[in-house]
């Protein structure tokens, strides 16, 4: 199976690319990202892309891949609704279509969305909302498209956020997961079980459930 990865050097990327990395079944991993991962592994090859806006460059690594995770991602904290959505929804939707193509089996997309995302794409809730839309695009493609929606993401395997703030929050509650996995499990899942999830769902070619919550990916990271 050949992967595609968009936003492995993320915390919830890094833990995707680690998974797919681990399993005997994928063949290739290809990450677009903006700089170099500095990861060095036989089956994995990086493209590195400017223009999140335009992937007709890659269009020959993207023609044969069975599957594509998007787990690119940004805080809607201190953003305009363009900016927010320029990021979110333009940028995924651009990937999505350089995934689509004529004839044969689709390629599965999976896409990182989040906990309260609104289906509608009305709420008031501006991230919400954006995401909501965002999910709705990709259900509507010629994609084996799939939404994971998880709540609490607890980090394995030394996966860490990018973003400074996310950093001291995770640092701050991580002694709380053992705690949060009792008393709320419906709400909690982890870097590693969101990878195995993702690839579960891949292998599934377009069956079982299109919206995953935190219950159905992690059932979904045991298969």
């Amino acid at each position: 199976m050949k992967i595609v990865l968009f936003g492995a050097s993320g915390m919830i990327g890094q833990g995707v690319l680690r998974e797919c990395l681990r399993d005997g079944g994928v063949t290739d991993v290809v990450c677009v990202v903006r700089a170099p991962l500095g990861v060095r592994h036989p089956r994995l090859r990086e493209i590195v892309q400017e223009d999140f806006s335009d992937f007709s460059s890659a269009a020959g690594e993207f023609a044969d891949a069975d599957a594509c995770f998007f787990c690119l991602g940004v805080s809607a904290a201190g953003r305009s609704e363009e900016e927010y959505r320029r990021i979110t929804y333009d940028w995924t939707l651009a990937a999505a279509h350089a995934l689509t193509r004529e004839g044969g089996e689709p390629p599965a997309f999976v896409y990182v969305s989040g906990a309260g995302t609104d289906s509608t794409g009305n709420g008031r809730v501006m991230w919400a909302r954006v995401k909501g839309r965002t999910e709705n695009a990709l259900l509507a493609m010629p994609l084996h498209a799939y939404m994971f929606r998880p709540g609490y993401i607890h980090p394995l395997n030394g996966e860490t956020s990018r973003t400074p703030g996310y950093r001291r929050l995770y640092a701050a509650l991580s002694w709380l997961y053992p705690v949060l996995r009792r008393v709320a499990p419906k709400q909690v899942t982890t870097t590693e079980h969101l990878g195995r999830a993702m690839l579960a769902v891949a292998r599934r070619r377009g069956g079982g459930e299109r919206v995953l919550h935190s219950p159905q990916i992690n059932a979904a990271a045991l298969e």
